[in-house]
């Protein structure tokens, strides 16, 4: 187990085009103003000044995570096999293909070595660029080997490094989303440092590096604001051609770097689905965003060798049914509110049905059952009967596949961030409501400018994307607690948006009847800056004090485990064991893995279920024919894993095993009526006994307190 313990001493353009027009001052002379050239000029350095703080809060924000990340790890002190050791899991399954590629004869070699890999699943040649998202390990190894740094960098510092300079664009993409949706930069200073100081919940990269979703969310930040930008009015062509382009290639990024882009992007679609059937949103560019997010889908489809994952995902025949549905109803936002209540309902149902259509067609045209699990687990989550799938049953017994903590709220809290965002969400929402019926009544006929000023709400194209975008993501992160990134990172943009917003303010004193340009104007500066003054106050000295925390990566037991199967074992040799360890095994010693810890494919999943039986209740001679069915030399047993105590009573791994193979489970509590005693012992127990029926299949090679490892024996 690894534990991390105190180091040794030792070596504006202000969105001027989104407010209220003002009427120009002409002289009779036909000649403006030179105020108009000082307005101009102190645009141009209000934008230089933004610009320089987002640029200067991005790269800060780099240099911060890695600082803790070496100072946690001591990572640039440590050996290999330890810097290797601490890419848990998936991440270091991720990373040992970059490895793969940089050790590669030539890049021609190492492309063919992911094509057709044998090393990942024993007993299966599989493809690992249709199978995984890995297309940034190939470009950044071979930019590693072309680039003249070999001798000044080491591979896995020009991996990382690329990492946490991709959250400096993360940064900057947040900060330019809330600056064009207040029209102040003020706005993006204090959504960088929310960022920073909720960096507990709004980022993990630090203890993470090569997890997919690093890769991804700073593109997904960009797509959202060049969103942002798109839905403000009065842009010239070629600007909207531009920001279109900026879409696609964001989307398309996003797409290739991580497996549950098809999910993030669906609700994104839902987002703008809800917004257009309001009348929120211009129909032309919510068709534009449509298209992007198939075409951006389709090509990353191309790419991994035509994934069926892809082609049979929910957001693809989404889409394509909207698409569809629009063009079979023409004339779907004319008429008054009960007409257009029905139409909708009607679009509603229309959509819906043809979506899981094509849906089932298309799975049942390409036999894809890759996703299964996933359904089974939403299924079995929110209630809609109880399951013993064992796959569906990991992700349940996961704590971080289960609710949103309430103490994520209270840690928020302690910025104010929570605070600001529901007051801002409450507004807006209200606002929304307000519009979306007008919209659909048909009530929005021309009044006199003064009345229409004072008493018409009125929400911005592009807050009410954010509206909806952050509130649906908020679903997603009360159910799942894992996906809290994608929401808390855009509750920094909103809170701090609504804080330095004109319409925020307007409206709430509007509802206050306090009213008054002047003083909107004095609030919608003055508040963010004492919100700025206050978390500057009270966050820096804990940020330098964990700035200046030394601590040092401690692992002694895997170490030692990977060391012995490096010199013990022969290249050729394939191991079973988690797929947590089996990971860093494939990564530290390059030997074959039986199974491994990306879980989207069934012939793999079943394979780890299989393979766990070493912790069941069974045979040792079902144990050894199961292993050797996948050519197994050697497994490995953990005691973490045998004697379980981090989850209770049900959602240990032994019990998900004996559950599913209809076995009552171990210790005190009920079991379901039709569970029977095995006639067994635990397998991962009772080996370790050295009886006769368990040595005349496998023999100890290794242990020491953590690990076990067993070498199987090669019956004929």
């Amino acid at each position: 187990m690894t534990t991390v313990r105190q180091r040794r001493v030792g070596k504006g353009t202000e969105a001027a085009e989104d407010q209220p027009s003002e009427e120009t001052n002409v002289k009779p002379d036909g000649k403006i103003p030179s105020d108009r050239t000082g307005g101009r000029v102190w645009n141009i350095l209000s934008v230089t000044v933004g610009g320089i703080a987002a640029i200067s809060f991005g790269l800060l924000t780099s240099v911060y995570v890695a600082t803790l990340h070496e100072n946690d790890l001591w990572f640039s002190n440590i050996k290999e096999v330890e810097r290797e050791i601490s890419f848990r899991t998936e991440c270091g399954l991720y990373y040992s293909y970059y490895k793969q590629m940089i050790q590669a004869a030539s890049i021609q070699q190492g492309l063919h070595g992911l094509v057709y890999d044998n090393k990942t699943e024993s007993v299966r040649t599989i493809n690992i660029l249709e199978r995984m998202n890995v297309y940034q390990e190939v470009f950044l190894s071979i930019l590693y080997r072309i680039l003249p740094i070999q001798q000044y960098l080491e591979p896995v510092y020009f991996y990382i490094y690329t990492l946490f300079g991709l959250q400096a664009v993360y940064v900057i993409a947040l900060y330019v989303t809330s600056w064009l949706l207040s029209g102040t930069w003020l706005s993006g200073l204090l959504a960088a440092c929310w960022y920073i100081t909720n960096r507990v919940d709004t980022t993990r990269v630090e203890f993470t590096i090569p997890l997919r979703e690093n890769w991804a969310l700073p593109f997904f930040a960009v797509q959202i604001a060049a969103i942002t930008y798109l839905l403000r009015t009065h842009l010239q062509p070629v600007q909207e051609r531009l920001t279109l382009m900026v879409v696609f290639i964001a989307t398309f990024l996003f797409s290739l770097t991580w497996q549950f882009n098809q999910f993030m992007l669906l609700i994104q679609a839902l987002a703008l689905f809800i917004l257009d059937c309001l009348d929120m949103l211009p129909t032309a560019k919510v068709t534009w965003l449509y298209i992007i997010q198939l075409s951006g889908l389709l090509l990353v489809c191309v790419l991994q060798f035509f994934n069926s994952m892809i082609l049979g995902s929910l957001i693809i025949s989404f889409n394509v049914s909207v698409l569809i549905a629009r063009t079979i109803q023409k004339n779907l936002k004319k008429g008054g509110l009960l007409k257009r209540l029905g139409k909708l309902i009607l679009h509603v149902l229309l959509v819906l049905c043809l979506t899981l259509l094509i849906n089932k067609f298309i799975k049942k045209i390409l036999n894809l059952e890759s996703d299964e699990h996933i359904f089974k687990f939403l299924k079995a989550k929110f209630g809609f009967g109880a399951t013993r799938d064992f796959d569906a049953s990991l992700y349940l017994c996961e704590e971080a596949f289960g609710l949103l903590p309430l103490n994520t709220f209270s840690r928020l809290s302690s910025t104010l961030l929570f605070y600001v965002y529901g007051f801002v969400l409450f507004l807006l929402t209200v606002a929304a409501v307000i519009v979306a019926f007008r919209n659909l009544s048909g009530s929005n006929q021309v009044q006199p400018k003064g009345k229409m000023e004072e008493y018409t709400v009125t929400l911005k194209p592009d807050a009410a994307y954010s509206l909806v975008h952050t509130v649906l993501f908020g679903c997603l992160a009360l159910s799942t607690m894992r996906m809290k990134y994608l929401w808390t990172s855009h509750m920094c943009v909103f809170a701090s948006f609504g804080l330095c917003s004109t319409e925020v303010w307007k409206l709430f004193l509007k509802c206050l009847h306090l009213y008054t340009s002047q003083r909107t104007q004095v609030i919608k500066y003055s508040i963010p800056i004492i919100t700025l003054l206050y978390i500057s106050y009270k966050f820096w000295p804990g940020i330098m004090d964990e700035l200046s925390e030394l601590r040092e990566f401690y692992d002694p037991d895997t170490v030692e485990l990977m060391n012995w199967i490096k010199s013990n074992t022969p290249n050729t040799a394939v191991f079973a064991g988690s797929m947590q360890l089996l990971a860093g095994v494939k990564l530290c010693t390059g030997r074959t893995l039986t199974n491994h810890p990306h879980y989207e494919d069934k012939n793999l999943r079943e394979r780890t279920r299989q393979i766990y039986q070493i912790y069941a209740k069974r045979s040792p001679s079902d144990v050894h024919s199961i292993l050797r069915s996948f050519g197994t030399d050697y497994v490995i047993l953990e005691d973490s894993i045998c004697y379980e105590r981090r989850h209770s009573r049900g959602c240990r791994l032994r019990d998900l095993l004996d559950v599913a193979n209809g076995h009552i489970m171990d210790g005190l509590g009920e079991n379901e009526p039709d569970l029977k005693p095995s006639l067994y012992p635990r397998f991962c127990e009772e080996i370790k006994k050295n009886l006769p029926s368990y040595t005349m299949h496998f023999t100890r090679v290794f242990q020491n307190k953590t690990f076990h490892v067993y070498k199987l024996a090669k019956h004929k």
